[in-house]
């Protein structure tokens, strides 16, 4: 990996070098789950190519989207838990070939005291994230399951910079929190009213 490849996380050659000399990549292929809940976090991600999503199960094993992490960003529910030796409370899946560098947590508490810069990255993503579930949060809360439908497929062929979206009812479900026949019947009046173009495991913007 070249240095150039962690600018998006630090202006300063020097804390890139230290990221580079304490970091292990590793790549995760589509669909593959690089933390679970419950377990204890041992580093943090460091997303240089690829999609992360992080997400939250409920009792009835129903899983709910809660935000997605992109190149240049980290996890930063994994940092909190992991910085006080804690559990994860959040499941992170790979969206797409996914490259990461993972940073030993030891070594991220040394880059702190070390590196001020660092710690204000990692505020600056902490408040972020906090926005981002906050929409979450009034999203269950005050709008409707159409609402949030629509809403999710924009974000999501935003996030992937296309007007096609290719996924599956019961994955759309799943990341809202809700049934697959929900969606399915939601999607089809939609494509009723004109605003999406339904096809095999696809949906398109109108």
């Amino acid at each position: 990996m070249e240095l150039d490849n962690l600018k998006e996380f630090t202006s300063s050659p020097e804390v890139r070098v230290r990221l580079l000399s304490y970091g292990i990549e590793k790549i995760y292929s589509e669909g593959e789950v690089i933390l679970n809940e419950d377990t204890y976090v041992r580093a943090i991600p460091l997303v240089i190519t690829g999609n992360v999503k992080v997400m939250q199960t409920d009792q009835n094993g129903r899983e709910i989207l809660l935000y997605y992490i992109k190149s240049g960003e980290s996890c930063i529910m994994s940092f909190m838990a992991g910085l006080h030796q804690g559990k994860s409370k959040v499941k992170a899946v790979a969206d797409e070939q996914t490259e990461l560098l993972l940073i030993p947590m030891e070594k991220v508490s040394l880059l702190i005291k070390e590196y001020p810069e660092w710690l204000d990255y990692l505020f600056r993503l902490y408040h972020k994230r906090f926005e981002e579930l906050l929409e979450v949060v009034n999203a269950v809360a005050f709008r409707k399951m159409d609402e949030r439908l629509l809403s999710f497929i924009k974000m999501k062929c935003r996030h992937m910079d296309s007007d096609t979206l290719s996924i599956t009812h019961e994955q759309l479900a799943n990341e809202l929190g809700t049934v697959r026949v929900v969606v399915s019947r939601l999607l089809k009046r939609m494509e009723e009213e004109g605003m999406v173009k339904l096809g095999r495991n696809k949906i398109s913007l109108m």
